[in-house]
């Protein structure tokens, strides 16, 4: 079998990754790990990343655009590799994808 015929005939990983976080369980699941490693490891990089898989399963960039009044070029910029959003931007991103920013005390259990 050619390889182009095993990639038409097979589906991507990020393709079935965003038709996934259509579901809301699976997408508040997905940021909150995301979010939970940014805690452990200051990954900010893979933190974005979840922010953009999660605008694209959503509607994409423009639908987050119009729900945020951010320019468009400007998010996908913020949500990029590079990007380092304000606190005022994150939280506008969190609620144009229908999330929250929340504190909640810092629990460290320990086994025993």
């Amino acid at each position: 079998m050619s390889k182009a015929k095993i990639l038409k005939n097979t589906t991507s990983y990020h393709d079935e990754l965003i038709e996934s976080l259509r579901k809301p369980k699976e997408a508040d699941l997905y940021l909150r790990i995301a979010m939970e490693e940014y805690h452990e490891d200051g990954d900010t990089e893979a933190l974005l990343v979840a922010l953009r898989n999660i605008t694209e399963a959503r509607g994409g960039m423009s639908e987050l655009a119009r729900k945020t009044r951010l320019n468009r070029q400007n998010l996908y910029h913020i949500l990029s590799k590079e990007g380092n959003p304000t606190l005022n931007t994150f939280d506008s991103i969190l609620k144009g994808l229908g999330y929250r920013l929340v504190i909640q005390r810092d629990v460290v259990r320990k086994a025993g």
